[in-house]
């Protein structure tokens, strides 16, 4: 057995800082980490040199992640036998976000999808669900598809934005970063801790026409490709490019390390396979955080994975440029790898284990 906590990549200035971005400046502030988002502006200590003060959050633009609004009195019954957590969660007091996937009847992934209880109904009828927005067709198609004579309805939310919300920096030694405040909380439809890990800081939904910098207090833009450097960095899928439809299973993709799936609630489209793999403890393969030798544009989709001694090993999901996410072998999870590249050169790769999976998780 190999111990995640004795193995893995470097993580350069991020591991090591524990700051949510990838380059570091200079020695650090009496107050503030230094360690900044690629675009995002450092700010050390405002009293000492004169200059603004500390922006402790950035807020990312989601135009990958749409809304579809929900509600009726039977919302909660119908959604829960078609997806994988538990829809009752949002009626427990401080739990206002699930994460959870919807599967096809074979137990693999439809659509990765976030649910939002909407603040001004207390009763669980009416929910925002975010999904991709490339996909948003064949999920109202499939919503309507097992609607049958469920009191609900359906409608797509285009006058809504999703934001992210990182902090610029995470203390050393501190189990969790303060939520920022909202200077115009009632502008804000949602705002909730991200459900799936606590690196993925906050979402927030708003009106499109309003600017977030409006309602997060002390926070400023970042560029949206950063975030999703964010997600590759740590580990984190998100969206059809790294849960590709009808291909994906959810024990795969570390669905229950992300908290998106319950074993004691009961049928859901999809269960039989996803709960009897559960129980076995068999998963052969993982969705882990890997790292290119060099930027690789264009790499087809499932690009086969090989071992030095060309054993098959896996296969490449997405990234962003050196970053990346890709269905690794166990049993190869810790030797170097490689792909071919559409222009024929041959590419290195090494995994790491995300810090957020448990701490006894195991590599054979």
């Amino acid at each position: 057995m190999f111990s995640m906590g004795l193995w893995g990549l470097a993580r350069g200035a991020f591991a090591s800082s524990r700051c949510f971005g990838v380059y570091t400046s200079g020695a650090a502030a009496p107050w503030w980490c230094v360690t900044r988002l690629p675009g995002v502006r450092t700010y050390g200590d405002a009293a000492a040199n004169g200059r603004d003060a500390p922006r402790p959050c950035v807020c990312y633009r989601l135009p990958h992640r749409t809304l579809v609004r929900i509600q009726g009195q039977d919302t909660s019954a119908f959604l829960q036998g078609i997806i994988t957590n538990d829809v009752g969660l949002l009626r427990e007091p401080g739990v206002g976000a699930v994460y959870a996937h919807m599967l096809n009847v074979q137990g693999r992934t439809l659509y990765d999808i976030l649910l939002y209880s909407i603040k001004e109904d207390d009763s669980g009828n009416s929910i925002f669900l975010e999904c991709d927005t490339t996909i948003k067709d064949s999920m109202l198609k499939h919503l309507k598809v097992y609607k049958v004579r469920r009191k609900v309805t359906i409608n797509p939310c285009p006058e809504l934005s999703v934001w992210a919300v990182l902090p610029t920096c995470k203390s050393i030694g501190q189990e969790k970063s303060n939520t920022p405040e909202l200077s115009s909380p009632e502008k804000a439809l949602v705002w909730e801790a991200d459900p799936r890990i606590q690196e993925m800081g906050w979402r927030l939904v708003s009106d499109a026409q309003v600017d977030p910098v409006d309602i997060v207090a002390s926070c400023q833009k970042g560029d949206t490709e950063e975030y999703h450097r964010h997600r590759y960095e740590i580990g984190l899928p998100e969206g059809v490019k790294d849960l590709p439809p009808g291909v994906a299973l959810p024990l795969e993709s570390n669905l229950v390390y992300m908290q998106g799936i319950s074993f004691s609630k009961g049928c859901y489209i999809g269960q039989e396979l996803t709960a009897r793999t559960h129980h076995t403890g068999v998963v052969r393969k993982r969705l882990m955080p890997v790292r290119l030798s060099s930027s690789v544009q264009d790499l087809k989709e499932g690009a086969s994975l090989q071992t030095q001694s060309g054993k098959p090993a896996g296969k490449h999901r997405a990234g962003a440029g050196e970053l990346g996410l890709s269905l690794i072998r166990m049993e190869h999870a810790k030797e170097v790898l490689t792909l071919r590249s559409a222009d024929d050169r041959t590419v290195t790769l090494e995994t790491s284990v995300p810090d957020w999976w448990p701490k006894d998780a195991s590599i054979n």
